[in-house]
């Protein structure tokens, strides 16, 4: 089995994380971006096929998971690459569903004293509120048409979001792909202002 080996030293002179995963996936042959937005459908379809809620959202965190990898350690010694990509996928499949996950059980043995469910949803409606602050701060930095782009990008259910879509790229001239493309920068950029800004907090 052949290797798919990123040296650092090479990925360097992208300057992105992006280009990177391009590069990647591409595996030595230049497609464009087209390889890339193949392997985003086909993920949109694995959790869409597993009536997952927000499939294109769930396909998004898998290759930003298979970007950070790659920014991380240089390499990733799989091939081909979307044999990883659904690796990844699976790991992010079984999180959806833990989080979405609606029964919990209720443990009647356990003290009430240690189970203090006001305490635990204020300190996760102190996170939300936090990363909310955070995500606005974010948002105000980028340029108005970016700001614009990448809210009218997810907003609305999944028949509404991808009329929408549509619409956002016959507006702008472009492609779906290459609204895609544009569209996944300017959310790895947000989530990278962000992080930094709830560490800061």
């Amino acid at each position: 089995m052949s290797v798919v080996t990123l040296d650092r030293r090479d990925s360097g002179t992208s300057g992105t994380s992006f280009t990177r995963l391009l590069r990647w996936l591409d595996d030595g042959v230049d497609s464009k971006g087209e390889r890339y937005l193949e392997i985003r459908r086909r993920l949109v379809a694995y959790f869409d096929r597993r009536n997952r809620p927000a499939p294109d959202i769930l396909a998004d965190e898998t290759l930003d998971r298979v970007s950070r990898t790659l920014e991380e350690s240089g390499r990733i010694k799989v091939t081909p690459p979307a044999r990883y990509c659904y690796v990844v996928a699976r790991f992010v499949l079984l999180e959806d569903i833990r989080r979405n996950q609606r029964e919990v059980p209720f443990d009647e043995t356990r003290p009430a004293s240690q189970h203090n469910p006001s305490a635990n949803r204020a300190e996760t409606d102190d996170g939300a509120e936090r990363s909310l602050q955070c995500l606005t701060h974010c948002l105000n930095k980028l340029k108005p048409e970016d700001r614009t782009l990448i809210v009218e990008y997810y907003r609305d259910a999944k028949r509404q979001r991808i009329d929408r879509r549509r619409e956002l790229a016959r507006g702008l001239g472009i492609s779906m792909n290459a609204l895609a493309i544009r569209t996944w920068r300017l959310r790895a950029s947000l989530e990278a202002c962000v992080a930094a800004c709830r560490n800061r907090r």
